[in-house]
């Protein structure tokens, strides 16, 4: 009677822990969308005050897209990443590797054992891309400013942009979008749902 109430007990206590592990996965996900949601999103943009519409130069986490009349009246390289073709690739390529990352981390059990370290692969995985998401916010945030200032222009305010072909000072109004904050804001829950993950992922009889 003992061993069956033990049994289970033991058989209640692994069902409530694969409930954990599932919720955790489908938190995993979720975060994951809302990373992809808001690389889609606009992160920046600038106006031009005498082109007409808003939103003349928009920055996107690969790169930044503006108008015709932008592109050929403005020297864009300045609010732009060196070889930005290249730059642009290489960030698809890192949007790939951080959703595989992300996919491997829901089922993926081995851990990193390395002298006292002992923690989870997944764990690593999702803290990875969870901090490396919220840098790149920060770098595109911190690069835009020193790119804007060099040239004399503010990254984010009123300033003035210079013509090529003629000197003239054109005025640019630029403010950071949702997408930044969207951006910064899904860093942040992938490196909390990487440091919380011991509390709903263990293994029994096992290191979780």
């Amino acid at each position: 009677m003992a061993q069956t109430d033990a049994a289970s007990m033991a058989g209640t206590t692994r069902s409530k822990a694969g409930v954990l592990v599932w919720i955790f996965r489908v938190l995993v996900v979720a975060a994951a969308a809302f990373m992809l949601y808001s690389w889609f999103q606009p992160w920046w943009s600038a106006d031009i005050a005498v082109i007409p519409g808003d939103n003349d130069m928009v920055l996107h986490p690969w790169g930044v897209d503006a108008v015709s009349q932008v592109s050929t009246n403005i020297d864009t390289s300045v609010f732009e990443m060196p070889f930005p073709t290249v730059f642009a690739g290489f960030m698809w390529v890192y949007l790939v590797v951080c959703m595989l990352l992300l996919a491997a981390s829901l089922f993926w059990q081995r851990r990193l054992r390395l002298g006292p370290i002992n923690v989870s692969w997944a764990v690593i995985f999702i803290l990875a891309v969870g901090l490396s998401y919220a840098m790149a916010a920060g770098l595109a945030y911190e690069i835009g400013t020193v790119k804007a200032a060099a040239s004399g222009g503010k990254f984010v305010g009123r300033s003035n942009v210079i013509e090529p072909s003629t000197g003239a000072k054109l005025k640019m109004t630029s403010d950071l979008l949702i997408g930044y904050w969207l951006s910064l804001a899904a860093g942040g829950v992938l490196t909390f749902l990487g440091i919380v993950r011991f509390l709903f992922v263990r293994q029994w009889g096992k290191k979780a």
